[in-house]
């Protein structure tokens, strides 16, 4: 316990030496870092109570009012009484108010951006992941998480292989054909790619991979849907809807009338997601343990 002490309070030496360094354009305003913070959150909204900031923030109260005096003073906020309570004081920027901040607020951005110019883009995942790691474990709980879908990267199609093989050998047991047919399949999509046809997405969450699917090319009327494949982490946050959304979406700007896919049986969480999107079960075949289906519909 006494190291890991150390090594937090360590850290913290070093973080706050970082936000000295953010924070210097802002030390140089006329306004402290409290100031700031409070402009910032009146600027997200209209009207705001003075109570409901106070309690926010964890202001004083004498003090709190002493900063909107002074706010009010450089025509930067204005303060009412509540139509629906006269006891209480409601305050918002004016159009000088909003144009500070936005000063403020670009001034701290281009700290930001000038720290991360010197750090490689899967390095800034790194960072990012890992503060919203400290934010989970030391706030106020697990928050919902946002994700991202974006064309594959160099790294991306080996990932594919390897996370389809490994999941699908820990969850159902396939072995080294079905790695062997998945890394045809990302092959094939590579030979002879026509962009305008074809094309795939990753789902990345916190940084990290988290999913994928493929749009390919069947005849000139027909798209597949192939690889589908969404992270046990990610399940559950609509993930794998919207790589299926994303691939309907493309499917008809290429032209397609109608989309297909393959699946297995036993794949239940996919096949929720297919019937969801519109899909409908055209056909089978049985295999070792499982039934092989064949989905479509119209574009």
């Amino acid at each position: 316990m006494e190291n890991q002490v150390a090594e937090i309070r360590a850290f913290n030496r070093f973080y706050t030496g970082v936000i000295g360094v953010l924070h210097q354009n802002v030390l140089d305003a006329p306004y402290s870092l409290t100031e700031v913070r409070v402009l910032f959150e009146l600027d997200r909204r209209d009207l705001m109570e003075a109570g409901e900031l106070r309690r926010l923030l964890g202001l004083d109260a004498g003090y709190l009012s002493r900063m909107l005096g002074r706010f009010e003073t450089d025509g930067l906020v204005v303060r009412e009484r509540s139509v629906s309570d006269a006891r209480r004081q409601v305050i918002g920027l004016t159009e000088a108010g909003r144009a500070v901040f936005a000063t403020l607020d670009e001034h701290a951005a281009t700290e930001v951006r000038e720290l991360l110019d010197g750090v490689t883009e899967e390095d800034r995942r790194r960072l990012i992941a890992s503060m919203g790691t400290i934010q989970e474990i030391l706030g106020e709980g697990p928050k919902a998480r946002p994700y991202v879908i974006r064309p594959p990267r160099p790294g991306d199609l080996g990932w594919v292989v390897y996370r389809h093989g490994l999941l699908y050998n820990q969850e159902y047991g396939w072995g080294l054909e079905f790695e062997a047919l998945v890394a045809r399949i990302v092959a094939d999509y590579v030979d002879g790619h026509d962009p305008s046809r074809e094309a795939g997405w990753i789902a990345e969450v916190d940084g990290e991979r988290a999913g994928c699917v493929f749009c390919v090319r069947k005849d000139d009327e027909t798209a597949q849907l192939r690889l589908l494949l969404v992270e046990p982490s990610a399940r559950g946050m609509g993930i794998g809807g919207r790589l299926v959304e994303e691939c309907l979406r493309f499917a008809r700007i290429a032209g397609y009338r109608r989309i297909t896919l393959w699946t297995r049986d036993v794949l239940l969480g996919a096949r929720r997601i297919y019937r969801t999107a519109g899909f409908e079960l055209v056909g089978t075949e049985e295999g070792e343990g499982f039934t092989e289906e064949t989905w479509t519909r119209d574009l």
